[in-house]
């Protein structure tokens, strides 16, 4: 009875945190982008290569990466002048040329900063706020491989903002890339609808849902390429989105990092076979939101708590919420050792 009044006074806390920052009706609800990319239908009905080309709709991509070794260097580069945003965001695509495609779908759009020389975009939709996913290093070549999830609040505008450098993607990524060193590729993955402010969406978890999945197939992108099995940094409300696909993605370690939860009680309930990894630091306001789930709000679970069973990632040094990759924190260091796998 006791552990039951707990969990709906920290219900009653959290929905009073949810409405009270941005009300119930405040218009924040948003919804996820999923589905093949954009072009798709122009490119399911192409047949200027005499045969079919895979559905993004349903093939794996190993099926992708398979036809793409089996075209010639004019048939792809042909594809990708037809065929810009599609080629841009399918999984299994050489990397390269995703870089290209991207390249071309991003001029003459309100984001076109990101195709600036130099920057390598692997897939940008311009749906909804924007989805965007940047590599920093060579993709092709790393030899350990990190991938960044954020959490609230991220799009293609914010994707890269100046003003907090170490609480947006772009920013998190560059950082760990320097602590872990050339021989090491991180990516940027904002590959998914995230919720705006602290509201409903924040609460709920139908946004990490499609997230999950798309992060899981991002994953299979990867290992379709060759890529190393890579270690998933998850942020806030991208530690729900890892909590969900932890069962299914390609990943060696899940490395959790100021998480409201990740929809389980304890590593075990993650059924992944990956290293799981929680970091929180003293300062963190995400310590105050109750690690609750009833009714459809909440999260469960603090992975960063003793009983939930994950390898504890220091952060004395760490400040705030968007603090754990700022240079100089324990917890950057430990990020860099885990990537390399030099932590265990």
């Amino acid at each position: 009875m006791r552990r039951y009044k707990r969990t709906v006074v920290g219900l009653a806390f959290t929905t009073t945190v949810v409405t009270g920052v941005t009300g119930w009706a405040s218009g924040n609800s948003q919804r996820p982008v999923t589905g093949p990319p954009p072009g798709t239908a122009a490119w399911v009905g192409d047949r200027s290569l005499g045969r079919a080309l895979p559905d993004p709709a349903t093939a794996a991509p190993g099926r992708v990466a398979a036809f793409f070794a089996g075209l010639g260097a004019g048939a792809r580069q042909d594809l990708v002048r037809r065929h810009p945003q599609v080629v841009g965001n399918l999984d299994g695509v050489p990397v390269k040329l995703r870089y290209q495609a991207n390249s071309l779908a991003l001029r003459g759009t309100p984001h076109e900063r990101l195709a600036r020389p130099g920057r390598q975009i692997l897939a940008f939709d311009p749906r909804g706020r924007g989805q965007v996913v940047e590599v920093y290093g060579d993709l092709e070549r790393a030899r350990h491989v990190a991938v960044v999830v954020p959490g609230s609040d991220i799009d293609a505008r914010t994707f890269d903002r100046a003003g907090d450098p170490y609480g947006t993607p772009a920013g998190m990524a560059k950082s760990l890339r320097a602590a872990a060193g050339s021989a090491t590729a991180v990516i940027a993955w904002t590959g998914y609808t995230t919720p705006v402010g602290i509201g409903p969406d924040a609460a709920r978890g139908e946004l990490a849902e499609a997230g999950a999945e798309r992060l899981t197939r991002f994953t299979e992108g990867l290992a379709a390429r060759g890529t190393p099995r890579p270690s998933l940094f998850c942020h806030s409300y991208g530690s729900v989105v890892c909590g969900l696909a932890a069962d299914a993605v390609k990943a060696s370690d899940i490395v959790v990092l100021g998480s409201p939860g990740m929809r389980a009680g304890s590593v075990a309930d993650l059924r992944t076979g990956a290293r799981v990894w929680a970091a929180k630091d003293p300062s963190d306001w995400i310590s105050k939101v109750p690690n609750v789930r009833l009714l459809g709000l909440g999260h469960g679970n603090d992975p960063a708590a003793p009983g939930f069973g994950a390898q504890r990632v220091p952060a004395e040094r760490a400040e705030g919420h968007t603090g754990y990759f700022a240079p100089g924190t324990d917890s950057l260091h430990a990020f860099a050792a885990i990537t390399q796998g030099d932590l265990r």
